[in-house]
């Protein structure tokens, strides 16, 4: 079974195409590294389904075109419309790197440690909030949750093996 630490985000599902089975879907990363993903994931009644291309086909530079196995109409592809799209995180690690990749999807550190410069460990990064133009980690630590902007500015290091990311955070955040 697949849970949702082990998945991130990577774009949704937009409406069906054509009547032989095909969705449009909005990705948040390049079609050649999306096309190396042994299945795309999507949560149906609570539960991360995998699901495998048949083909990808580009319809603009973040739009493709998908036949996933065992769809072929525009009714049975409903199903997907507006959903998520995820794929296995360990997987992307993997493709990320060896494709060169310096960008990692912002929900890729939920599940990760975080530690202050420091070295105090602060607490684990829970979710992402990405509501807003501002988008934070939400990280829960003994005294609670507390939201912590996701910016560039306050990340001094990311070990990937060791899922810690290390923060340098402005004084009095955790008092507000």
């Amino acid at each position: 079974m697949i849970t949702r630490e082990e998945i991130i985000e990577i774009g949704i599902f937009n409406k069906a195409h054509g009547v032989k089975g095909e969705i449009s879907a909005t990705i948040d990363c390049e079609i050649d590294v999306f096309r190396k993903f042994s299945c795309i994931v999507a949560e149906i009644d609570g539960i991360f389904v995998p699901f495998f291309a048949e083909s990808i086909r580009p319809k603009s530079q973040e739009t493709v075109l998908l036949n996933i196995d065992g769809f072929d109409s525009d009714v049975a592809v409903k199903i997907l419309v507006n959903k998520t799209i995820y794929v296995l995180k360990a997987e992307y690690s993997d493709i990320s790197s060896s494709e060169n990749c310096d960008e990692l999807p912002i929900d890729y550190f939920i599940g990760f440690t975080v530690r202050a410069a420091d070295g105090k460990v602060i607490g684990e990064i829970v979710d992402v909030d990405d509501t807003t133009d501002n988008v934070l980690f939400v990280v829960e630590t003994a005294n609670g949750t507390y939201p912590i902007p996701a910016v560039d500015d306050f990340i001094l290091d990311i070990d990937e093996d060791e899922k810690i990311l290390e923060l340098d955070l402005p004084e009095g955040l955790f008092d507000l």
